[in-house]
C-alpha cells in the first residue's frame, strides 16, 4: 500500500440503459438491458484505486434520499471509509442517464451532479486535517467549481500533489492549473481548453506545452485505444494502450486515473504508472457498467503479467 489519496468529486446513480442504436432526437428506442449503480467520476475513480490497493479517502455529497443508501451502501461493503460524505438537507442526491449502444460501445450521458453541485467552503475546511495526511489529491469538475478551487487552494497549500481530471470539461482557471502536479484530459477535454486539435502525437505535444506553460508540472493527455500521451520538462511521448474487445467504455478515463493515483503513491515514476493505469482502464472496457467492472489488484497485476509481451 502506497502513500495516502485523497480523492474529492461526485457520487451520483448510474442509471444505464442498453440499445441497439443511440436515439435521434425524437426517436423512442427499445432497448435490452437496464441497470442501476453507484458511480460519478469521483466515486469510481476512488472504487478504481480501493479495489487497486491504494490507501484512499472519497470526500463527496449526497442528498437525504434512497439514491444517497447506494453511495454509503457500496463504500461499506467495498471496506472505504465512509466519514467523509456531507449530505445536504435540499439538494438530491445526484444522477447519470447512460445510454450505451451495443453495437459499438459508445455512449452518451446527462449527468444531474444535485447534492454534489453544493459542497460549500465550510465543508471543504472540515477535511483539512485529511489534506494534512495525504500526499497526493486527484480531483475532477463534476462538483461545484467553487469546491474545486478551494480544495486545490488548500490542498496546495499542504504540499498534495495535485492531480486534476478535466472532467466533464469546462474552463479552469490559471490559478487552479499552477497549483496542479498532474493534469489528466482526454483528447477532447484538451482541445476544449487549450483550441488546440488533438489528433495524434505532434498536436497532444503542443496542448501539453500549453498546460506546461500555464505551470503545470506534468501532462497525460488520453487518447482512447491510440494510448497516452506524456508529457514533463523532462521527457515526453506516447505510451501505447492495451489493445482489447471493448464492450463498454463508461467509466474509462475513471479507471484509468484512479489507476493512476495508485500507481503514483506506491512509488512509481510518470511512465510506469501510466502503464499500469492502461492495465486498469483496459480490464474494465471488457465489462458492463461502472464501479462493478473495476479490476482487483491481482487481477491487474496479473493482466500487466500476460500482456508484457505484446506491448
Amino acid at each position: 500500500m502506497g502513500r495516502k489519496i485523497t480523492i474529492f468529486g461526485s457520487f451520483v446513480v448510474d442509471l444505464m440503459g442498453r440499445c441497439p442504436h443511440l436515439p435521434v432526437p425524437g426517436e423512442t428506442v427499445k432497448g435490452s438491458l437496464f441497470k442501476m449503480g453507484p458511480g460519478g467520476k469521483g466515486f469510481n475513480q476512488a472504487v478504481a484505486a480501493h479495489k487497486a490497493g491504494a490507501d484512499v479517502t472519497m470526500v463527496t455529497k449526497v442528498g437525504k434520499d434512497t439514491f444517497a443508501d447506494l453511495a454509503i451502501e457500496t463504500m461499506t461493503k467495498l471496506g472505504m471509509d465512509t466519514k467523509r460524505v456531507f449530505s445536504s438537507e435540499k439538494a438530491e442526491t445526484g444522477t447519470a442517464l447512460i445510454m450505451v449502444d451495443e453495437n459499438t460501445s459508445q455512449n452518451e450521458i446527462a449527468v444531474i451532479p444535485g447534492a454534489c453541485n453544493t459542497i460549500t467552503d465550510e465543508e471543504v475546511e472540515s477535511i483539512s486535517d485529511l489534506l494534512d495526511q495525504s500526499d497526493y489529491l486527484l480531483i475532477q469538475l463534476e462538483t461545484n467549481l467553487s469546491s474545486v478551487k478551494k480544495t486545490v487552494e488548500i490542498a496546495s497549500e499542504k504540499g498534495v500533489k495535485i492531480i486534476l481530471n478535466t472532467a466533464p470539461v469546462q474552463p479552469v482557471s490559471d490559478s487552479i492549473l499552477k497549483r496542479v502536479e498532474l493534469i489528466t484530459p482526454n483528447e477532447v477535454e484538451a482541445g476544449i481548453l487549450t483550441g488546440i486539435t488533438v489528433d495524434g502525437e505532434e498536436s497532444a505535444g503542443k496542448a501539453a506545452d500549453y498546460f506546461l506553460e500555464k505551470g503545470v508540472r506534468n501532462v497525460m493527455i488520453t487518447m482512447g485505444s491510440r494510448g497516452v500521451y506524456i508529457a514533463s520538462h523532462k521527457k515526453r511521448g506516447m505510451l501505447p494502450a492495451y489493445q482489447v474487445e471493448a464492450v463498454d467504455t463508461t467509466g474509462a478515463g475513471d479507471a484509468f486515473n484512479g489507476g493512476l493515483v495508485t500507481a503514483l503513491a506506491e512509488g512509481k515514476d510518470l511512465w510506469e504508472a501510466a502503464e499500469f493505469a492502461n492495465a486498469l482502464a483496459a480490464i474494465s472496457v471488457q465489462r458492463i457498467g461502472t464501479t462493478p467492472a473495476m479490476p482487483e489488484r491481482s487481477e491487474i497485476d496479473a493482466f500487466m503479467k500476460s500482456h508484457k509481451m505484446e506491448g
